[in-house]
């Protein structure tokens, strides 16, 4: 296996200062900040792009880090949208092989980890991420330890498990279970965690190349996404300036709004008092677990993209998350996660203060099943 030769660098995407890509790497040498996969795209069209015998996100090989052919998948992506309202989608990444977003990121990352050597892969996770690192994991043939909050729900444990991961519940947050598996590291671990680790943006970015083709060649006016690590937001800004700087798009985007919970909102408050980065929420409370990221390492990427878009950032109640996720569950037979009842919520907010047009078209990430809260 190895990786794609479009691949040219990693960025780290605060300080600038570059990196091998060619090597195993976490964060910035410099810094500790984030880093981003840059590619050599050329003015590729989307026909040499998009190879639509693919269903799934390989699909966009010639712009992906690893060559399909060398992918480790599970046929994530390529997910359906479902319009549940006049101009108004669900992009359902419940229909994803371990049910969430998550499979996109897990089947790139693992794929660069073991092509570039790495040997045992841990990660702290809410849940999903956990149990798609587990699932890749054992795709690839090598070992996984994740630790989660020990108030996460069992179904997310025992899908670990059951793929053969080393699970440890910690009191606390994912915060927390972070820091007890930096203080528990073998030599031989390679941290996957979000965006300490850079690949896990390029799976995420083909959700807004998805888009690009669901919507014909265009791009919605709006997206409204969960947001607890960032990954997913990131990624579809990243995959849309990359179709710009191929020629597909000129500069206009959808207006990107994050969403996160009245009970963790780091990112929300950051962005409505102006800050660059965002400071660690203190007492983190949700049910949604995916929203629970108290202190979120790329933030401060998420802040960069809900501006340069003209977005927006909504806290919503807990409560309002509830009954929202019940209420578009039993109109539309999607099976709706808190974190997709939220961004429901959030969106009837918006309408409420005519943030949205009636020209708009929107769409709605509901990021995961809800059967593993139940």
């Amino acid at each position: 296996m190895s990786l794609a030769p479009s691949l040219k660098t990693l960025t780290c995407f605060d300080c600038g200062n570059e990196q091998d890509a060619h090597r195993l790497t976490t964060v910035c040498s410099v810094c500790a900040m984030p880093l981003r996969v840059d590619l050599d795209l050329g003015t590729m069209a989307p026909a040499e792009v998009i190879d639509p015998t693919i269903q799934s996100m390989w699909r966009y090989g010639a712009a992906l880090p690893i060559r399909p052919e060398d992918a480790i998948t599970l046929v994530e992506g390529w997910t359906p949208i479902l319009e549940v309202a006049d101009s108004v989608w669900v992009k359902d990444e419940s229909r994803n092989p371990t049910g969430s977003f998550k499979s996109r990121g897990m089947s790139m990352a693992v794929s660069a980890a073991v092509a570039l050597g790495a040997g045992r892969l841990v990660a702290p996770s809410a849940g999903n991420a956990a149990g798609a690192l587990a699932a890749y994991g054992a795709a690839a043939g090598v070992g996984v330890v994740v630790a989660m909050p020990a108030d996460t729900p069992r179904a997310f444990i025992d899908e670990c498990k059951h793929y053969g991961a080393k699970v440890h519940l910690v009191d606390g947050t994912i915060s927390d279970a972070g820091r007890f598996l930096a203080e528990n590291r073998h030599p031989t671990d390679f941290d996957i965690s979000t965006l300490k680790e850079p690949y896990r943006v390029e799976g995420k970015k083909t959700m807004g190349y998805e888009l690009y083709e669901q919507f014909d060649g265009s791009l919605p006016e709006v997206v409204i996404y969960p947001t607890g690590g960032g990954t997913g937001l990131v990624g579809m800004w990243k995959a849309w300036n990359e179709m710009e700087s191929m020629g597909w798009i000129g500069p206009e985007r959808p207006r990107l709004v994050s969403v996160q919970t009245a009970g963790c909102a780091p990112v929300v408050k950051a962005f409505e008092s102006g800050a660059k980065y965002t400071e660690p929420w203190p007492n983190a409370v949700t049910s949604a677990f995916g929203l629970r990221v108290p202190g979120p390492i790329g933030g401060f990427i998420c802040l960069q993209a809900l501006r340069e878009t003209n977005g927006t950032a909504v806290a919503v109640p807990e409560e309002d998350m509830k009954a929202q996720t019940s209420a578009l569950a039993a109109a539309t037979g999607i099976d709706i996660c808190p974190e997709g009842g939220a961004v429901w919520a959030a969106y009837l907010r918006l309408q409420k203060q005519n943030w949205l047009t009636a020209d708009d078209r929107v769409v709605l990430f509901n990021t995961g099943t809800g059967l593993k809260y139940r």
